[in-house]
């Protein structure tokens, strides 16, 4: 059965910041696909080829966001990390805010969530089974 989630996007009002948060953040590349796509649209590089995980695309917002408060309107993606307080440090230093704190799913690791500069929520996890 292949149901596995292959691709994802990220919709910003701001293009450039929005590259610059995920490049500061977690050193993610961009690359232009907008002739491609017919429209301004940016493949996202998360890692290298044959590494775990997936990339996706970076395009503008067709619509108004959510305002705050109001939950998402999206599937959350979550970015696995080695430490998750340096991970967490990188994310503010790029403009990022803490949308929920850092939790311990005991036995088997640290999780938490945060707004991006364009107001996405996105989860950080780090393994860890002495958490708790």
């Amino acid at each position: 059965m292949n149901n596995r989630v292959v691709h994802f996007e990220i919709q910003a009002d701001d293009l450039v910041r929005c590259r610059s948060f995920y490049q500061d953040a977690f050193g993610w590349r961009f690359e232009d696909y907008g002739e491609f796509a017919g429209s301004p649209y940016y493949g996202v590089i998360t890692g290298e080829e044959g590494a775990p995980g997936i990339n996706g695309g970076l395009l503008p917002r067709p619509a108004k966001a959510p305002g705050p408060y109001q939950g998402t309107n999206a599937f959350v993606c979550t970015i696995q990390v080695d430490d998750y307080d340096t991970a967490h440090d990188r994310i503010l230093k790029a403009g990022g805010q803490v949308a929920m704190p850092k939790t311990a799913l005991t036995g088997m690791a640290w999780q938490g969530y945060y707004l991006d500069t364009e107001g996405n929520i996105f989860g950080l996890h780090q393994a860890d089974e002495n958490a708790g």
